[in-house]
Formats: C-alpha cells, structure tokens, sequence
C-alpha cells in the first residue's frame, strides 16, 4: 500500500499543470478494499464523475459545476478492487483535441520537456504517471486521447476493446467511439489493473510462439521522425525474438475508414454541445469554439454516410487481415511538438499537428479494438510509443490479453 500522504504532497506539489482537483481529505477518508488493487493510488481524468468532486472537462463551461454525487461505473470498479483514488487530472477542454494544451487551465506540460505538450486528451493522466505521482490513471480515447499522451510522455497507455470498461458516468465526445482506457507505469500495472476492472484473467508473460503479426507498409503509416521508425523496427525484432511470426501486410481502404471519423465525431461532439454554443460560445476556448463550429452544417446524409462507410471497410480491412493476430505500428509520427504550435517542420514538410497525433490510432477506435502504446524502445531524447492492435480476440479479454503479451515482450518492465 501506498504512503497516501505522500503521494498527496506529491500530487499538491505537481508542476505540471496535470492535477486539477485534488481534495485529500476525501482521500485520506477511503478505506480501501482488500482487493487486486489494494491501496494503489489513481488519478482519474477530468472527464469522468468521481463522487464528492465536480466534473469540469476542462472548460469554463462547467465551471461551478457540482459535485458529482455517484461515482462513474468504472471508478466504482477501482474502488472495489481496492484502489484509492486520489485526484482528478487535467483534460483537452470536453476531450475535442488530441495535444493536451486547450483547456480552461491551461495546458498540460510533459514531464520530459515543459515546453512540450503531453498529447491529449488525456494528457493530465499520461504526465502524473510519466512523473511518477501515480502508478495508475484513468483516461478516455475517442481517437487517441488515451494511446497519443502514452506515447508523448513515454508510459504504457491500453484503449480496451468497445464496451470492454463501461462509459457511464464519462462525459461524451463521440458516444459511438468513446472507449474508457487505462494509463499506467508499466505493462504489468496495466494488465493487472484491466483484470480487476473485468474479472478476466490477463497474463502478459504468455508465450507468443503462434502469434502472427502484421507490419502495415501502407504510405497512411508513414513517420515523420525517424527514430520513430527504427524504433517500430527494434519491436518486430523483439517479438521475432519472442517466437511470434512477423510478416508485411497491406491494409486496403485504411484511407477511407480514416476519413469517416471527422463527421461521426463531429457529428456527434456537435450534438452535445449545440446548446451551449448557441447559449455561451464565449465559455468555450477559442480552437474548441472553432472546431465545433466547423462541423455544425454537417448534414445527416453525411453523418449515415460516414458510419456506413466504417462498417464497410471495416469489415473488408479486418477480412484482408484475416490470420493475422496482431498489427504493429507507431503509435504516432511525430513525439511532443511546443505547447501551442499547430504545425510544426518535420522531415523536410509542414505537419499540421493535430491532424498527425490522431492519425495512426483513430482507425482503431472506429473498428472497436483493443490497442495499447508502449515506450518505444531505443529512442533518445524525448519518448515515442509503438503501437499494438490486436484484430481477433474471441473471448472478453482475450484481445487485450494478446497486446498485451506482446507489448510486454516490447517494453519489459524495470
């Protein structure tokens, strides 16, 4: 069990602008469950309704918001597994934004370079773990908001499968691509945590002597950092050391699932916050404004359009991979860009940034699979991640179980 004090004094004193609530008398208070999780502490993301602390998504439009008066089923999870959770983290403004510096706060800054952004929307989370105030967080990813800030601030970071950890109490982006995910140190943190949350076995020491995984080659992956590259390169080899079977795979139509998720997010980001656009668009931040705004004439033929085009392709892509157990990618081309640039010189090109933290891992929200970054390995100077996919997990947990195995045989835990 953890010295609760300590870490508390921690977290009072974090510099980086990821703690937002943080009320230690409520967390003195818990007396924590014997339980897989006993006295672990966990901060949980500003997203997510923790009883006793309000839940202000990072926006001015939530401020003076209540406290919530029941915990979210997830954090409910924690606490019967034992866990303590200790203070609420730092958000994007409503999760619209995958770098972690938009919110009424301020922006998040990484622990490995202040000047950086952490990646988001999650980024709160990612840095009170890269920082060492936590061993566990909490965090939400519509597109990348829980894998992005793993690979920005360099901790293991797992988006679930859909539906695989309960949304419930999470403040909505995109109810159809919203997934509640689990930050942490290492992989077997994360392994041991998202068994408890779900009752199912998860071992990441099991052998992957029948693992079959794919090396996307379609240009949609390629990087704008080489070390980046070479770092996806040193993992294929570590789990042809492991005994898996490493091959290249092409993925037809990855262009066009990837251009179904503006208007389905959108769309449906839109949705929730009509009303406080119309009402008070000065509460917003400027860039969230923007955005929300630029999706309003989005038009139903479009928003079906778009959710029949994932289904479609996301049946052929998954047809066109079918034998392959596992896909292994970077989890993003670029590491942490300065806090508010929008674009950024990168390999001889202007990369717009946002666009660019989003785009290897938003295909894997659409289709619902369970993906999980982990440090990628050899890279120097600021972290990277490299990410896992898994394609065809046939019982509850068992995609996440085979990720999981292979991100441990990545990223070994210290």
């Amino acid at each position: 069990m953890a010295d609760l004090d300590a870490v508390l004094a921690a977290l009072a004193a974090d510099p980086h602008n990821a703690v937002v609530h943080l009320d230690p008398e409520h967390a003195r208070a818990q007396r924590p469950a014997p339980g897989p999780l006993h006295g672990v502490p966990v901060a949980v993301k500003d997203l997510i309704d923790v009883a006793g602390l309000p839940t202000v998504c990072g926006s001015a439009v939530l401020a003076g918001a209540p406290p919530a008066t029941v915990d979210a089923p997830v954090v409910a999870a924690l606490r019967a597994a034992g866990a303590v959770v200790v203070a609420k983290t730092h958000t994007h403004e409503f999760a619209y934004g995958p770098t972690g510096d938009v919110a009424v706060q301020g922006p998040c800054r990484n622990p490995h370079d202040p000047c950086r952004i952490t990646g988001g929307s999650s980024g709160g989370s990612a840095a009170a773990v890269a920082a060492g105030l936590v061993p566990l967080a909490l965090g939400t990813d519509t597109g990348c908001s829980v894998r992005t800030p793993a690979a920005l601030c360099g901790v293991v970071g797992l988006k679930p499968g859909a539906g695989a950890l309960p949304t419930g109490g999470v403040f909505p982006l995109s109810e159809t691509c919203d997934h509640v995910g689990l930050l942490g140190v290492d992989v077997p943190t994360v392994a041991a945590s998202f068994a408890a949350l779900t009752g199912t076995a998860v071992d990441p020491d099991v052998p992957l002597g029948t693992t079959i995984v794919g090396l996307p080659t379609d240009s949609y992956w390629r990087v704008h950092d080489p070390a980046i590259a070479a770092a996806v390169g040193a993992a294929a080899d570590a789990l042809a050391r492991a005994g898996a079977t490493v091959r290249e795979v092409r993925m037809p139509g990855i262009d066009e699932l990837a251009a179904s998720y503006r208007p389905i997010v959108g769309a449906e980001a839109y949705a929730t916050h009509r009303g406080w656009l119309a009402e008070r668009p000065q509460d917003y931040q400027r860039s969230t404004r923007e955005r929300l705004l630029a999706v309003a004439d989005l038009t139903a033929t479009e928003y079906v359009a778009a959710q029949r085009t994932r289904r479609r392709v996301g049946a052929q892509l998954l047809s066109a991979l079918e034998g392959i157990d596992l896909l292994l990618t970077p989890t993003t081309p670029l590491r942490a860009t300065p806090v508010g640039a929008t674009h950024v010189e990168a390999d001889g090109t202007v990369v717009e940034v946002r666009a660019a933290l989003l785009s290897l891992t938003l295909p894997f929200s659409l289709l619902g699979l369970p993906a999980v970054s982990v440090p990628a390995p050899g890279v120097p100077g600021l972290p990277a991640g490299v990410q896992v996919v898994a394609l065809h997990g046939r019982k509850q947990g068992g995609g996440e179980q085979a990720a999981l195995a292979a991100a441990a045989r990545i990223a070994p835990a210290r």
